[in-house]
């Protein structure tokens, strides 16, 4: 009998000294919450108990904290990105804006009516900049969104090439601009949306017309399995040029802004692109960029 109660006495004791250490490790599991919320620091909780459910538990709770300041890093990174973001489409659309106000002044100021004309002309070539502007930022916005999804069906991938880039003739001459032209005239099948490719071709085009008026080459081929439009430009400063940057959003390669552009073309080309299975891709070679898709073919 006297052993049993000794056996007891004992287990009372151990058992009342580990559930005081339990509590006290709860106690410091507490302060270090209260301080992670206090204070940013990259420290975790950490436990000095062998009871294993005790240690999931803080194994649970620092997955969880990990996540929170995932979520929050990515948070201070979106808010920069969005500053930024509006910082650069203030830029380029008061960059129109400003001129069509100077031109309008001039010509409130005309004394002919060929200055006049002059000046209507170039305040309508600035609207159809800014147009162009606000359509590339509501394709921007669709695009930022995952969900956003194109409609795809059949379509003649050769002859959306061909009607796309041949509507570029009037910019070609008056750029003075003669590209070499290789292009397959045979029928391309494949499953896109023919409004999202001709955009796409379009801010390829007008991308190598930006930035390459010295040089540029188009060629579409196909085999049996895809086919390939490749546009390629000589470019003046290739040092100034990050291959791997080129897809990023108002990206531009000269710093200086010199063009009427929101430095979303490729970007959106490239949201396009995927959404329509296809690939997408950047490489310079000296002094030649190029930009080339890709399309499986629908046999």
């Amino acid at each position: 009998m006297f052993l049993w109660a000794l056996i007891a006495t004992i287990a009372f004791f151990i058992l009342t000294i580990m559930l005081c250490a339990y509590r006290r490790q709860i106690k410091k599991i507490c302060r270090q919450l209260a301080f992670f919320k206090a204070h940013k620091t990259n420290s975790r909780l950490a436990a000095s108990l062998p009871f294993s459910e005790l240690n999931e538990l803080i194994d649970r709770v620092n997955e969880i904290i990990d996540l929170s300041r995932e979520i929050e890093r990515a948070a201070q990174k979106n808010e920069v990105d969005l500053k930024e973001t509006i910082t650069n489409l203030s830029h380029d659309i008061r960059t129109p804006l400003t001129s069509m106000d100077g031109y309008f002044q001039l010509m409130t100021q005309s004394k002919t009516e060929q200055e006049r004309l002059h000046y209507i002309n170039v305040i309508q070539s600035r609207i159809s900049v800014l147009k162009e502007m606000i359509e590339e930022l509501f394709t921007y916005a669709k695009i930022q969104n995952e969900a956003y999804t194109l409609e795809l069906s059949p379509l003649d991938f050769g002859k959306c090439v061909r009607d796309t880039v041949f509507s570029f003739y009037d910019e070609f001459q008056n750029e003075g601009i003669v590209p070499q032209i290789s292009f397959c005239e045979k029928p391309i099948s494949m499953i896109g949306n023919e409004e999202a490719m001709r955009r796409t071709i379009q801010n390829i085009v007008k991308n190598a017309m930006e930035h390459g008026k010295m040089a540029i080459s188009l060629e579409l081929s196909c085999d049996d399995l895809e086919a390939v439009f490749r546009c390629s430009n000589e470019v003046r400063n290739p040092d100034e040029i990050d291959a791997s940057k080129v897809f990023a959003q108002f990206y531009k390669a000269d710093s200086a802004r010199t063009h009427n552009s929101t430095g979303l073309g490729l970007f959106i080309a490239k949201g396009l692109v995927e959404r329509m299975n296809g690939e997408i891709i950047a490489f310079l070679q000296d002094n030649i960029f190029t930009v080339e898709i890709k399309f499986p073919l629908d046999c």
